[in-house]
């Protein structure tokens, strides 16, 4: 699994961005994925994860209702669209490839990891 994450950008609040986390080596078939994210000094808190196989999704709950997490399986690309934007928001996002093929809260379930991209939400 190789992960690229893009999409990331400066916005103002209530703005919204399109996040894509791609596996350019086509092996998303078997894994979760899932969406993370960290703000200078803070720990790298879970956003959202997809099971690759079925597409059941969760959601961490600061960002339920305005954050979806989706999968295209002919592009092996998942995406994060962040509508509603907050200037909390603001973090570098990173995407992961799940040890298991469940979507799971736990970083410690996560095996690859992408490269982050950074959102930042101005007041």
């Amino acid at each position: 699994v190789q992960l690229q994450a893009y999409g990331g950008g400066l916005v103002q609040a209530g703005g919204y961005l399109r996040l894509s986390c791609v596996d350019s080596r086509r092996t998303f078939s078997n894994n979760g994925v899932g969406w993370f994210r960290q703000a200078p000094g803070k720990e790298r808190e879970f956003v959202a994860a997809v099971a690759w196989r079925g597409g059941t999704t969760i959601y961490a709950d600061p960002v339920k209702g305005r954050f979806t997490i989706s999968r295209d399986v002919a592009k092996n690309t998942v995406y994060l669209q962040l509508d509603s934007l907050k200037p909390e928001d603001t973090a570098v996002y990173f995407c992961a490839a799940a040890r298991s093929s469940a979507a799971t809260r736990d970083v410690f379930g996560y095996r690859y990891w992408g490269q982050g991209t950074q959102v930042t939400v101005s007041s």
